[in-house]
């Protein structure tokens, strides 16, 4: 859906086991941008624990356990019955987070982006594309630096200096 997000994760070969903790801390970040629409506190504390394992204060079956933790909790959501959609902007929030602890980076970036639009318009502002256009060039921008501080790179570095 992002399509510069996608353009630039393909450059930077986000998917490549070396860049795990790239992905995470992209997913990271993502959903720490909808963390107060997250409504249970189980899945603030399993944002919580990503935070930790980037920190090296939780090891790895500790985030491991969390993601599948975190995957239930989103699979269990209850949703909304707000007829404007707007409660269902925890759900996907929920899911950013999952997706964020599994290693799964942009599909955290865009359930981060639905959560995000759903929390301020509910489901109009879903179907404006122009909606989402601050989350995804704050995403391109986000991994853009966060690749450039990571391990410097042809990819992100001509990605920051806007050659698209």
């Amino acid at each position: 859906m992002n399509e510069a997000l996608d353009r630039l994760a393909k450059q930077l070969q986000l998917d490549a086991p070396r860049n795990e903790h790239l992905r995470l801390e992209f997913g990271n970040a993502c959903t720490l941008r909808v963390k107060h629409l997250l409504e249970e506190p189980a899945a603030l504390a399993c944002l919580a624990a990503l935070g930790h394992y980037l920190d090296g204060t939780l090891s790895r079956a500790q985030l491991e356990s969390t993601a599948t933790d975190a995957v239930r909790l989103a699979n269990q959501h209850q949703g909304s019955r707000s007829i404007d959609g707007c409660g269902h902007a925890a759900v996907s929030a929920t899911y950013a987070v999952a997706n964020a602890l599994c290693g799964k980076a942009l599909q955290a970036a865009e359930y981060a982006a639905y959560a995000s639009v759903y929390g301020q318009g509910g489901y109009g502002a879903v179907s404006d594309l122009e909606s989402f256009q601050p989350e995804f060039s704050w995403q391109v921008s986000c991994l853009a630096s966060l690749a450039a501080r990571h391990a410097p790179c042809e990819g992100a570095s001509s990605y920051l200096n806007g050659a698209k």
